[in-house]
């Protein structure tokens, strides 16, 4: 039986790894169904890591991880975890798409959450290359230039006034002509000199060249088009939370969740089940960022340790 079992493979997954082995666990296992290293993996350029000066990608910064913590006895296991359940005396379960099947004394999840697209052709081709669904990742790299930010719920709108600080010009594309959003929040919004509303509106396609984006095409429900010279482009239209292990046989959630399904933690990164520990970006009030991601690895990892010393 492991003594824990960490489920995802990025920066939480890996710094409980580290802070699990490290700590006296002898049976961690990693179960990370591809290269460790999570979704910062796809950023072209990391500013904002504490210690981390120079350019360097989102890859380059993940690339010592792993082997840092294999050098503590972290095993990495390659497959995909389908389920975690727990048994009647605590033990945990992890069904894996094999059809296998592992047991652990405690479970620290880590699986994420995937920021939804918005759909308009090119996204896919220009992201990471002037699409982005990080402002407080990318912002900075279009200072003193104009960006358009897609979306019309909180985090569209606090993300556009974040940039609007940088960016000499924010376009706000909202496809109805009302935001879902806090009052203050569009109201500061609507204050805001640089920010452009352009509302009714839906982005059709991103345009640039090898170098990266130039700009977007968005067309009003009138079916009038508009081309925005922008070399950026933010879509924030919602986070999938990747809580797909946590869900039971019958439907259910192993633990308590938001109405949006991110994982209720406390600040232990406790959740509802004794044992069973989330971090990083599927947990509520995550703020999606790989330092923070880090730290609540750290903190499960710290509360796992304690659990099995108090459940020999």
């Amino acid at each position: 039986m492991l003594d824990c079992a960490i489920i995802g493979g990025g920066p939480a997954g890996l710094t409980a790894g580290l802070y699990t082995t490290r700590g006296g666990l002898n049976k961690v296992v990693m179960f990370e169904k591809g290269m460790p290293g999570g979704q910062i993996t796809m950023s072209s350029e990391i500013e904002n890591y504490p210690g981390v000066t120079g350019h360097i990608s989102g890859m380059d910064l993940m690339i010592p991880w792993p082997e840092q913590c294999q050098r503590f006895g972290l095993k990495h296991e390659m497959s995909e975890v389908t389920r975690v359940s727990r048994r009647e005396d605590g033990v945990f379960t992890i069904q894996k798409s094999d059809g296998s099947m592992d047991e652990a004394k405690s479970v620290i999840v880590c699986t994420g959450s995937t920021p939804k697209r918005a759909g308009f052709t090119g996204e896919d081709t220009f992201f990471g290359r002037g699409v982005s669904t990080c402002a407080t990742c990318d912002g900075f790299f279009y200072k003193n230039k104009e960006v358009a930010v897609i979306g019309g719920g909180d985090t569209a709108l606090e993300e556009a006034l974040y940039l609007a600080k940088i960016c000499t010009k924010v376009y706000l594309i909202h496809r109805r002509d009302s935001f879902r959003s806090a009052p203050n929040t569009i109201e500061r919004v609507k204050n805001t000199a640089n920010i452009e509303l352009v509302l009714n509106a839906i982005p059709e396609e991103v345009v640039g060249d090898a170098m990266g984006v130039t700009g977007i095409r968005v067309v009003f429900n009138d079916a009038t088009t508009r081309h925005i010279d922008v070399p950026g482009v933010f879509v924030f239209v919602g986070n999938n939370v990747n809580n797909q292990v946590l869900m039971q046989e019958d439907g259910s959630f192993l633990c308590e969740m938001t109405p949006w399904g991110e994982v209720k933690v406390d600040l232990s990164m406790k959740t509802s089940v004794p044992g069973l520990y989330a971090a990083g970006d599927m947990r509520a009030e995550a703020p999606k960022q790989v330092v923070c991601a880090a730290g609540d690895g750290a903190v499960a990892a710290l509360q796992a340790i304690a659990y099995a010393d108090g459940h020999h």
